[in-house]
């Protein structure tokens, strides 16, 4: 199920409200777990079987880490077999197809009979819920965090629906004393419906007619320069608000249900560095990668070549969390490497003298050159449209009907909104942290009325990080 739509809208969310609401306490993170489970089976039923069967069995990991006549032996063993068993589930779904067809490539390459490749359903969402189950079980062999008092509070922890297949990702600790006991207030439940309408807009408003725009040039054969560095623009601006739109319906609906969710994004646009890019988009990726692997691998403590080397291997693993693919592979290493050279100067770019505007344009600049990477369809595809961008292509003779639909006076004044949001420091987590007044109430409502009739006029369009 997505949230924009109407079956979201207008029969599971007032449903689901209604029954929550009406509850005792003690019956919520179950009504939550079932509701998540129906919420999450509506793609595909048998999803929610995969996602039941790590539920419990990390919840008896759990269980077996924390016991107090548990040997160190037998702890870490545990640990060790539930990493494992998780890792082994994601890395089938996801990476199974991948590696699968570079072997056959490589059986190619030296002539040696190549293998049937069986074909693999990737289970929505099956990372988030993967790296919150990660992150429990770890931390409890850390003694970072208490084991949860139920199953039902732990089942409602990995399934609950408003960050369930897009993120952020939210780790036990942080949760665990709002599963046990939460209050839904009226002036949260009423923030948690701002942020959320916010959300909402950004995904319709913004992000779906900008995506057109990516689409139309990426999709094109040799696109015009101008048209090649529009398209690029219009994905950035398209996998931000896509991105941190669903972020904050997130983050409002964990609201209405009394919970406080992590922001994820904060104005990633205006960062002056790539390492303070990665300080402000997804945040909760960047701080699990930061927690769970690279402080394991050494960090920084290990002398400058094992640093460069532990951003390098975070990186690469970060790029293939996005995607079973190389040009994911090369994303994260480009990140990886411009990562390094900034941690070579004290974490501070090469443009640091520059003026603050023009060290935001340098930034910018490189997160373009990556979105090129992160959007295409592989390898070939990017370079391909590179050489587009800077004019090493003929361009195609459909040029002109590429101008005539992406150059509409509606896209550009979509476009120029984009533009002018990315780049003011006014986020929405902040702006709905603020008492709800009259005057918001005017801005936020028709906003959101207006969001859902376009909703209406639009072809299913799901957001970006549901194949993550």
């Amino acid at each position: 199920m997505v949230f924009t739509t109407n079956i979201f809208l207008f029969y599971f969310l007032p449903l689901f409200l209604a029954v929550y609401l009406s509850l005792p306490r003690a019956w919520r993170n179950l009504w939550i777990t079932l509701a998540s489970y129906v919420f999450y089976g509506w793609w595909e039923p048998w999803f929610v079987c995969l996602m039941m069967f790590t539920t419990v069995m990390d919840f008896i990991w759990g269980k077996v880490i924390t016991r107090p006549e548990a040997t160190p032996f037998q702890r870490k063993l545990a640990v060790t077999a539930c990493v494992v068993t998780n890792l082994s589930f994601l890395g089938f779904f996801k990476y199974y197809m991948f590696a699968a067809h570079t072997l056959n490539r490589l059986l190619a390459l030296v002539g040696a009979e190549q293998f049937h490749v069986m074909k693999v359903i990737l289970p929505i969402g099956i990372s988030f819920y993967t790296f919150h189950s990660l992150t429990y079980i770890v931390d409890l062999y850390r003694g970072h965090a208490t084991p949860a008092k139920s199953f039902t509070d732990f089942s409602a922890f990995v399934a609950l629906f408003p960050d369930l297949v897009a993120g952020p990702i939210i780790r036990y600790k942080t949760l665990a004393a709002q599963l046990a006991r939460r209050d839904s207030t009226v002036s949260r439940f009423a923030s948690g419906i701002t942020i959320f309408m916010i959300g909402f807009a950004k995904k319709i408003l913004l992000a779906n007619p900008v995506g057109h725009v990516a689409d139309a040039v990426f999709n094109a054969a040799n696109p015009l320069p101008l048209d090649a560095w529009v398209g690029v623009l219009a994905y950035a601006f398209q996998i931000y608000f896509d991105f941190c739109g669903y972020s904050d319906m997130a983050v409002g609906l964990g609201r209405m249900l009394g919970f406080e969710f992590p922001r994820n994004f904060d104005a990633p646009y205006l960062a002056e560095s790539i390492t303070d890019v990665w300080r402000r988009w997804h945040i909760s990726l960047s701080s699990v990668l930061r927690d769970y692997l690279y402080f394991p691998l050494g960090g920084n403590r290990k002398g400058p070549r094992r640093t460069y080397f532990n951003l390098a291997v975070v990186m690469l693993l970060g790029g293939l969390w996005h995607g079973a693919k190389w040009n994911f592979i090369v994303w994260g290493a480009y990140h990886g490497g411009l990562l390094g050279l900034e941690r070579r100067r004290g974490k501070q770019s090469l443009y640091e003298d520059l003026p603050r505007p023009v060290r935001i344009g340098f930034t910018f600049l490189l997160m373009l050159l990556s979105w090129v990477l992160f959007r295409a369809d592989n390898l070939a595809a990017a370079w391909h449209y590179f050489g587009s961008m800077f004019g090493l292509l003929p361009a195609a003779g459909t040029a002109p009907l590429l101008a005539a639909d992406i150059y509409t006076p509606y896209r550009l004044v979509v476009m120029a909104v984009c533009a002018a949001l990315v780049f003011q420091p006014v986020q929405a987590h902040d702006w709905a942290q603020r008492p709800l007044t009259w005057p918001r109430v005017a801005v936020v409502t028709p906003l959101f009325l207006f969001s859902v009739m376009t909703m209406f006029t639009q072809a299913f369009n799901p957001f970006i990080y549901f194949q993550f």
